[in-house]
């Protein structure tokens, strides 16, 4: 008869579950069975005993910006425009001078970090309660990418008619109030807001032009079985494009879009009007670590979270979510790369180095650049291994993506 699981409270009984979670994996138990229950309820109760003995804090607003700045490889001089001069910057940094609400709103959309962490009160998402101004859409860079005309004359439509038009081709309901879809993520702000409306339309646009080319889509369909078989397609050269004809063969629509100036999106999950489930991908960092992590983090969300009026929008450089939801998405995606049980016990984390990471990629059958990744995140140190991430590989491999839908 198999114990019945407690809370954890000591340090031998953490053991004792981290080697039962580890015979489990291995045992690779069937979907639905009580082995998986279990393994899924040891799991949760080995994070939250590590959140509990070894929390991670808070980070400081001077010391975020300053782990932002090293992980994007700015200066001090590259921080004049959301600061004002030189010498606020350089007050700033040494805590000579507090941030204003000028300062936090230009950091949070320039260099991503949430308000949260700039002034500690959490942000509220998806607030709908403002009519729409669509003088407010990025009509410029709607044009340049060819989503709308540029207005020529008195007899042309006026651009925000034709944004408007964009908008409605989509059949999103449209009211007194702003859009009627609830936005979740960390990416999505009100500064932000109509930019990621706009690149949502775009989305949904190339995404039933892709339709003919999608299965039908089963509730049954996804699984952390689907999950670990995603990351493992990782191994291979062309892994990428393996992985969304995979997934279009289960009925998920994948679409690459760039990013809109000003947000920080790495990906999207949502429904269509039609049941359609649909995934979009920015590539904002071309790399194969990012690529994989963002992939399987929205492939949870469409599985678990997506409902019918429900689009959840990512920065996954931000660490500070409150939402149950994207913390059940990182962890999924996570334990599908890497199993915890694997990654703490193995030398990539122990004492990392390419020949670590090596054999741990061949152990698990993924792409190097997943371990690399996941050892500069935890770090804190974003110059490690970096000849090991895959820069441009993404785009390489999903070239036939990004050109599809251009005008």
């Amino acid at each position: 008869m198999i114990e019945q699981a407690k809370v954890i409270k000591t340090e031998n009984q953490y053991q004792s579950y981290l080697s039962e979670v580890q015979a489990l994996l291995l045992a690779d138990p069937e979907i639905g069975s009580a082995e998986s229950e279990r393994l899924e309820l040891l799991t949760v109760l080995l994070e939250n005993y590590e959140n509990q003995n070894y929390p991670v804090e808070a980070p400081d607003p001077i010391v975020a910006i300053k782990f932002r700045m090293q992980e994007k490889g700015l200066k001090q001089t590259d921080l004049v425009p959301y600061f004002g001069t030189r010498s606020r910057v350089s007050e700033v940094l040494s805590g000579k001078r507090p941030l204003t609400l000028q300062m936090i709103r230009a950091l949070s959309v320039g260099l991503g970090i949430s308000a949260e962490t700039l002034i500690g009160e959490p942000e509220t998402k998806g607030r709908t309660d403002q009519e729409i101004d669509w003088s407010r859409f990025p009509a410029k860079e709607m044009v340049a990418r060819g989503w709308i005309q540029k207005a020529t004359g008195q007899a042309k439509r006026t651009i925000e008619q034709q944004v408007q038009d964009f908008v409605a081709q989509i059949g999103w309901q449209l009211g007194d109030a702003a859009f009627k879809r609830s936005i979740s993520g960390e990416a999505f702000s009100p500064t932000t807001k109509y930019a990621l409306y706009a690149w949502l339309s775009r989305v949904i646009q190339k995404a039933r032009e892709r339709k003919p080319n999608i299965g039908k889509y089963a509730e049954s369909a996804l699984s952390t079985q689907t999950l670990r078989e995603l990351a493992q397609l990782s191994w291979f050269e062309e892994g990428p494009k393996l992985a969304v004809e995979y997934l279009e063969k289960m009925g998920v629509c994948v679409v690459l879009e760039p990013h809109l100036k000003g947000t920080m999106l790495d990906g999207a999950a949502l429904k269509d009007i039609d049941g359609t489930r649909v995934i979009g991908l920015t590539i904002r960092h071309d790399r194969l670590d990012n690529f994989w992590f963002t992939l399987l983090h929205e492939v949870v969300h469409i599985w678990k979270h997506v409902g019918e009026d429900d689009t959840f929008m990512d920065d996954l450089d931000s660490s500070a979510s409150t939402d149950k939801r994207e913390a059940e998405a990182n962890r999924l995606a996570r334990e599908a790369l890497i199993p915890r049980v694997v990654w703490k016990r193995s030398d990539a984390h122990l004492s990392p180095s390419k020949e670590a990471i090596d054999t741990l990629s061949r152990e698990l059958r993924i792409n190097p650049a997943i371990i690399a990744g996941r050892i500069r995140r935890e770090k804190g140190n974003y110059r490690l291994f970096t000849e090991l991430l895959g820069h441009g590989e993404v785009s390489r491999v999903l070239s036939y993506l990004s050109h599809e839908g251009q005008a």
